[in-house]
């Protein structure tokens, strides 16, 4: 029953961000961000351009991190970027502690959309050179 409360978590999320976006106007669309968490290092990207895509490339020394099943940190950023219509990209650079591994990819992804959901200036309309941004 867990796996599925951290999936509907996921996707809550990536339907808020998604519904806040409408159709993505003015946004700057990328973001990034590399996190430290004391011996952990992890990059994360994203790309609000409504197409879904998940890379992650964390691999945790531990099946469980407390009581928490490590693989759901997957299953949580797989669900929001499919709902949200995002590309999401996790690597681990190093790291030997599982809760500071899920944190650094929780922090550098909340920097990373952050910076993509920001407005940029220089972008009058829809940050595409399609037009639009729609999920296929």
């Amino acid at each position: 029953m867990l796996f599925r409360s951290v999936e509907d978590v996921g996707r809550a999320l990536g339907s808020a961000v998604k519904d806040c976006l409408g159709d993505r106007r003015g946004i700057r669309r990328y973001g990034h961000a590399i996190i430290p968490m004391d011996e952990s290092l992890a990059t994360v990207a994203v790309d609000l351009g409504g197409r879904a895509a998940t890379v992650f490339a964390v691999d945790f020394p531990v099946s469980t991190i407390g009581a928490f099943d490590a693989q759901l940190v997957e299953v949580f950023w797989e669900s929001f970027a499919a709902t949200a219509g995002a590309n999401f990209h996790a690597v681990l650079h190093h790291g030997r502690n599982g809760h500071h591994i899920a944190e650094a990819v929780f922090k550098a992804a909340a920097r990373a959309i952050r910076m993509a959901v920001e407005t940029d200036p220089r972008q009058r309309g829809v940050p595409s050179t399609k037009g639009t941004l729609t999920q296929d």
